[in-house]
């Protein structure tokens, strides 16, 4: 059975001090790219057991957006917990730590 690969490719454009200006990205799956104001990656490297990451955020994103996407982020990191480790306990207390931060920035 031959794999099946997947792509997606992320467009990052910068000014002269390589500040993000546009960042767009694209999946193999469809013909069109979508933009994005701000992005998180994190990438495991396996060999040195750490994780890798690059976060980036275009000079329109605002502080209060930034905000509401990190609670957002670490809201979804709690779903991801539970469904790779099956750790019902650990997950909740991500999702909880998530929580309380939404109300601390009034989400």
């Amino acid at each position: 059975m031959e794999q099946k690969v997947n792509e997606i490719n992320i467009r990052v454009a910068t000014d002269e001090n390589n500040v993000p200006e546009e960042i767009t990205w694209k999946a193999s799956s469809t013909d069109q790219s979508s933009p994005a104001s701000a992005m998180f990656l994190s990438v495991w490297d396996p060999q040195e057991r750490n994780t890798l990451k690059i976060d980036l955020w275009d000079k329109e994103m605002n502080v209060d957006d930034m905000k509401v996407f990190v609670c957002q982020t670490l809201l979804t990191m709690s779903d991801s917990l539970k469904r790779a480790t099956g750790d019902d306990e650990l997950s909740e207390a991500l999702k909880k730590f998530a929580r309380a931060f939404g109300e601390r920035i009034g989400i």
